[in-house]
């Protein structure tokens, strides 16, 4: 099934920035498949919380605090403090104090806003999980979400919040799941999500005996950001680019021929790793950022192709599926005007 939610309200353009985030990819995903005939139960976030007998607001402010610092949560809260994080975890600021690829005479919002769409898309990961768990195929694809770079005590990469580990660690909470996989195939290392993860093992959260709950897979550039020079010559140690995922992949630039085989023995290990227990779910990072085409710079480093980027996700499924693995999964990274393609033709495949 779909999650889907009219992305009018998340043009970057209203608030002045721009990166070139397509408003228009969740549309042209769904035109994409009607066009092909292809029929998926869809739902709106309004409407699986209804179908799922959630009251709203599903996401509170304990929900963040679990994953996020107290304090850092705290500033969000604070218009003052939400400003300077977005200017920072947008990389809207020079060091000079210019502003980069931030246009705020050109704004119709008010930069603070992106906070609740954050919000929103936390709200959409957690419910595309619920509706993953409940749904007989085991299968949700959510049209958003994604924000593997946001750290403990800070926003980074475009992401505020990590709805990925916000949304799993209150699954867990609220005894809906166990053990978790989470595959992360966006071309940008998964380097939030793993600095959190590695910090709920040693407060002791994410454990069941001596077995982790959580298990982290990244399958990324080798050498693009996070884990380009500049970042890593700035990383404090313990923190994030430095904390390696359960099971990190970097892939060279010019080995996007390995990319499938390297993939299929990082999902064979952490198999192994999960010493024969079934996950009660995987969280799918579907960034399509490795795809040649899109339009973010950064990831040029890595470029697939059409072909092998619909490859890797139908692999990805079919493993899943074989073991009856329920699966939610996220829309992720894509920039530009091809960055609809890989999912929607992966969707039709189905």
């Amino acid at each position: 099934m779909l999650l889907y939610e009219p992305p009018l309200k998340r043009n970057m353009r209203d608030y002045g920035i721009t990166i070139p985030i397509p408003i228009s990819r969740s549309s042209q995903i769904m035109a994409f498949l009607t066009e092909q005939g292809v029929r998926f139960p869809s739902y709106t976030l309004a409407s699986a919380a209804e179908a799922l007998a959630i009251a709203a607001p599903f996401i509170s402010r304990a929900d963040l605090e679990r994953v996020h610092s107290p304090e850092y949560v705290a500033h969000l809260y604070d218009p003052a403090g939400l400003e300077q994080v977005i200017l920072s975890t947008y990389e809207l600021i020079n060091d000079d104090g210019s502003y980069n690829r931030y246009e705020p005479e050109t704004a119709t919002k008010p930069l603070t806003d992106l906070f609740a769409n954050q919000l929103e898309q936390i709200n959409g990961t957690y419910l595309a999980c619920r509706l993953a768990l409940a749904d007989d195929g085991h299968f949700c694809f959510y049209l958003g979400g994604g924000s593997h770079h946001a750290r403990y005590d800070a926003g980074s990469g475009f992401c505020i919040l990590n709805d990925i580990i916000i949304a799993l660690r209150k699954l867990q909470v609220e005894e809906h799941v166990g053990l978790i996989w989470i595959i992360d195939v966006d071309a940008h290392k998964g380097d939030g999500s793993a600095e959190l993860v590695r910090l709920s093992r040693e407060r002791g959260e994410t454990f069941s005996g001596k077995n982790p709950e959580i298990f982290t897979l990244s399958i990324h550039m080798a050498h693009g950001w996070p884990l380009d020079e500049a970042s890593l010559a700035k990383a404090i140690p313990g923190h994030a680019p430095l904390v390696e995922s359960d099971i990190d992949i970097p892939i060279a630039s010019g080995e996007e021929p390995l990319y499938l085989p390297r993939l299929a023995e990082g999902l064979a290990l952490i198999e192994r790793r999960s010493a024969g227990r079934i996950p009660d779910l995987a969280l799918v990072v579907d960034g399509v950022d490795p795809y040649r085409r899109d339009g973010l710079a950064s990831s040029e480093p890595l470029a697939l192709s059409l072909a092998q980027c619909v490859a890797r996700d139908r692999f990805i499924h079919a493993f899943l599926k074989k073991r009856c693995i329920p699966s939610a999964w996220l829309m992720a990274g894509g920039y530009g005007k091809h960055a609809w393609e890989p999912t929607a033709r992966f969707l039709a495949s189905l």
